[in-house]
């Protein structure tokens, strides 16, 4: 059961067009975006941050989520990991990639350049982070310094996503329920407090 209740969207008109926006993106307008409309200012802030990650051009948005389902899956938050998993299911990674990315770094599923972004999602989604100067130099081999610059903006936009959800248990939406149920439940995921 969620311990803040999101405001009714009916209540929020001024967020219409990024409700639409999301719902188009996502399938569906995740319940963290009305109650982070109880905070004067932090939906619009977290909509410009989520724009600049998600559409940044850097890197391949279905490379955007497989870091955000490993940062938030590192990081013990059932939600984001329903919702990472299904938005990466959307944009066209397979369910069995999904699958494997717990074995990232010896699963053909995955070329040298994910792995190496993977790792650097995994060690900041740690609590103590752990990523590594080995980490990024083995990153370098792969991406620029501007596209390691926006790896670890996804991993960090969703370590504030955990956080929020993961604290205020934010009841998750039966889209990526059903996703989860499907995909996850496989690696032992269940919904939890986000019932």
């Amino acid at each position: 059961m969620a311990r803040l209740e999101p405001l009714d969207r009916s209540d929020l008109p001024e967020f219409a067009e990024a409700f639409a926006l999301t719902e188009q993106f996502m399938g569906f307008v995740p319940n963290s975006m009305p109650t982070m409309a109880r905070v004067p200012g932090l939906l619009p802030a977290f909509q410009q941050l989520a724009a600049a990650v998600f559409t940044n051009g850097l890197i391949p948005s279905e490379l955007v989520q497989m870091l955000a389902h490993v940062t938030s899956t590192a990081s013990g938050c059932r939600y984001c990991q329903a919702h990472t998993g299904h938005s990466a299911e959307r944009l066209g990674v397979s369910a069995a990639k999904l699958a494997d990315i717990w074995d990232f770094e010896r699963s053909d599923a995955f070329t040298e350049a994910e792995r190496s972004a993977l790792r650097i999602a995994l060690g900041a989604g740690s609590v103590p982070n752990s990523v590594s100067d080995q980490d990024v130099v083995a990153a370098k081999e792969h991406w620029g310094d501007d596209q390691i610059a926006a790896i670890v903006a996804a991993c960090s936009l969703f370590g504030y996503l955990n956080r929020w959800n993961d604290t205020l248990a934010t009841e998750l939406e039966s889209s990526p329920t059903a996703f989860g149920e499907r995909v996850l439940a496989e690696r032992g995921w269940e919904p939890g407090k986000h019932r």
